[in-house]
C-alpha cells in the first residue's frame, strides 16, 4: 500500500498545501501564469514587489544572461499599491483561491507603512513580505536591509499598523546575515525570507559597455543556491521564527535540501522565467522525492540538519 505523503506546511498559522511559492517578481500577479497550468496547485504566490506610486522601472536593457543564472535590474516596475488592490488582486482572485503573500517595497519608512496598512485589509493576503533588499533601485531598498538598526526601525513601524504576519526579505549582500535577521525578529517580525538576489554585472566585450543599462543588477539562479542554503541554515539556527528559503531553487531535491537547512517554505524565482512550468513540475515531483528519501511528512524535516 502506498504511503500518503503529507506536503503541507504552516507559516505563522497560515496552512499551505505544499511549501512551493513562486518568488516575487518572477510570476507577476499570478493570473498570467494560469494560461500555462492550474495555479491552484501552488502553496501560495508572492506577488510582484509593490510600491506606493506606479513605477516604470529601470531603463532597458535590464536583463543579462549568465552561466547558471541571470541578472535583472527591472527596478520594481509595478502599477502602485492602489492599482494593485483595485485591479490586480481581483484578477488574481479569479484564478488563485488560496492565501497569498504580498511583497511590499518602499523608499521611506512612511511608504512601507502606508502600503502595508492598505494591503493588510485585503482578505486574500495572508502574509506581508517586506522587501528591504531589492539591490537595483537607487537610494531605496538596499540601504534599509544592510543595517540591523534600519531593518528594526522599518519592522517596528510596519508592525504597528498591520494585523497579518510580517516576513522580512533580506539581502545576502551583508557581512553578517544573522545580526540582520535577529534585529528583524527582535523588532517583531513573524518570519524571515532569504535570500534576495546578489549584486552582479556583465560586460559586453565587443561594445566595452555593461550589458545592463543600470550597469549592475540582481544575480539569481542555480549558482546562488549554496549561498542561500548556507544563509537559511545560519538564520534558522539563530532565530525562533519561520524562514522562507529562496535562491536558486530548481527541483524537488532543492526544496528538500532547503527545508533540511531550516526553511519552512521555499520560494522559486528565476526558474519560472526559464520554464513557466517550473513550480508545477517541482510540486509534482515532490512525493516521489519524499518516497525516495523515506519522508512521510515534509514538515518533519524542517531544520533537521544539526
Amino acid at each position: 500500500m502506498e504511503v500518503k505523503r503529507d506536503m503541507s506546511v504552516v507559516l505563522s498559522g497560515v496552512r499551505l498545501d505544499n511549501p512551493v511559492i513562486p518568488a516575487s517578481g518572477c510570476f507577476g500577479y499570478g493570473y498570467g501564469m494560469a494560461e500555462f497550468y492550474d495555479i491552484d496547485i501552488l502553496g501560495s504566490i508572492s506577488f510582484k514587489g509593490t510600491t506606493r506610486e506606479a513605477r516604470y522601472g529601470n531603463p532597458l536593457p535590464r536583463v543579462a544572461e549568465c552561466r547558471e543564472g541571470m541578472i535583472n535590474a527591472v527596478g520594481l516596475q509595478n502599477p502602485g499599491i492602489d492599482a494593485v488592490i483595485a485591479e490586480e488582486l481581483p484578477k488574481m482572485r479569479e484564478k488563485f483561491h488560496k492565501p497569498i503573500v504580498a511583497n511590499i517595497s518602499g523608499f521611506s519608512i512612511e511608504e512601507y507603512v502606508e502600503c502595508c496598512a492598505k494591503i493588510d485589509k485585503e482578505e486574500q493576503v495572508a502574509i506581508i513580505e517586506l522587501n528591504v533588499s531589492c539591490p537595483n533601485v537607487h537610494g531605496g531598498g538596499m540601504s534599509f536591509g544592510t543595517s540591523p538598526q534600519s531593518v528594526a526601525e522599518v519592522v517596528r513601524a510596519v508592525k504597528r499598523v498591520i494585523t497579518k504576519p510580517l516576513y522580512v526579505k533580506l539581502t545576502p549582500s551583508v557581512t553578517d546575515i544573522v545580526s540582520i535577521a535577529k534585529a528583524a525578529e527582535e523588532a517583531g517580525a513573524d518570519g524571515i525570507c532569504l535570500i534576495n538576489t546578489m549584486l552582479g554585472m556583465r560586460i559586453n566585450t565587443r561594445t566595452r559597455k555593461p550589458v545592463i543599462a543600470n550597469k549592475m543588477g540582481g544575480f539569481s539562479g542555480a549558482a546562488v543556491f549554496p549561498v542561500a542554503v548556507r544563509m537559511v541554515y545560519q538564520v534558522a539556527k539563530a532565530c525562533n521564527i519561520p524562514v522562507i528559503g529562496c535562491g536558486g531553487v530548481e527541483s524537488a531535491s532543492d526544496v528538500i535540501e532547503m527545508m533540511m537547512a531550516g526553511a519552512t517554505a521555499v520560494e522559486v524565482g528565476a526558474a519560472n522565467l526559464r520554464n513557466p512550468y517550473a513550480c508545477k513540475e517541482i510540486i509534482e515531483a515532490l512525493p516521489a522525492e519524499m518516497a525516495r528519501l523515506g519522508i512521510e511528512k515534509l514538515s518533519d524535516i524542517i531544520g533537521i540538519v544539526e
